[in-house]
């Protein structure tokens, strides 16, 4: 009689987007989860219910902190698919610097992307130089410790013009309730030490690049790929910058797809 041999499944740790949570991924988690996966989803520092308000937190080592406990809990030996989602991307970074050996590889969807060659602030000051529409945004300065950091909330009208562009509704009026005062550490980043090769450049890397993504423009994501030597590069159409709301079954298949090339 002829053995039925399981195929193997994989763990995803998926890293949410600043001003947000792990409530963003929790219509799509079962998703992926009916496929056989393990998903880990978590609220990073003062995101989501963590009950830490942005203005307890000093850096963005600090605001990762969350990543890095689940990533240090991963048996000796094992590897996860880490996902990092807008701002996530940086919390990756960050992760794998630490813990390279855990990560089979990363996805950096919709993501900041840095290198290895300059400053970790490189790719959000660049960003800043090109993008300048935040419409009814509020910026404002918080002072941690020793640190003067800038803190930002996200208007309802740029969740749904430049975030929540092509979702239903209800996930825009559910981001608009949920979403949170929150840092890019741009202050702290830009006198951090680099990421290094033998870290945070030593694991493989993927990039999702949703074309209707108004926060993070498609072009500029293309940019940073190219810029850290990203050669696998899917691109998700129609779909805008929170494709687990707006396009969950293409951004299904794409990490399936990607789940089944590191097995």
């Amino acid at each position: 009689m002829a053995q039925i041999v399981e195929s193997k499944k994989m763990r995803f740790v998926i890293t949410h987007n600043a001003f947000h949570g792990a409530w963003l991924w929790d219509r799509f988690k079962p998703l992926l989860e009916a496929e056989g996966h393990e998903v880990s989803v978590f609220d990073l520092a003062a995101s989501g219910s963590d009950p830490r308000d942005i203005e307890e937190i000093s850096s963005a080592d600090a605001y990762t902190q969350p990543l890095l406990d689940v990533l240090g809990k991963v048996p000796e030996g094992e590897k996860v698919i880490l996902v990092g989602h807008s701002f996530g991307g940086i919390n990756a970074a960050i992760a794998m610097d630490k813990y390279p050996e855990k990560v089979a590889v990363v996805v950096f969807l919709n993501a900041f992307v840095p290198d290895t060659k300059n400053k970790p602030s490189y790719v959000l000051d660049e960003y800043m130089g090109i993008f300048d529409d935040f419409k009814d945004c509020v910026v404002s300065n918080y002072t941690c410790g020793n640190k003067t950091l800038t803190k930002m909330l996200l208007g309802p009208n740029f969740l749904r013009q430049n975030l929540f562009n092509t979702s239903p509704d209800e996930d825009v009026q559910r981001a608009i309730k949920k979403t949170r005062w929150a840092s890019f550490f741009c202050e702290d980043l830009a006198v951090r030490e680099k990421f290094t090769e033998e870290g945070y450049g030593s694991v493989p890397r993927v990039s999702i690049i949703c074309k209707e993504d108004k926060g993070i423009p498609a072009e500029y994501q293309r940019w940073m790929a190219a810029n850290f030597g990203i050669e696998k590069v899917f691109e998700i159409d129609g779909a805008d910058h929170s494709p687990m709301c707006s396009s969950p079954s293409e951004l299904l298949n794409k990490f399936l797809d990607i789940a089944q090339s590191n097995m």
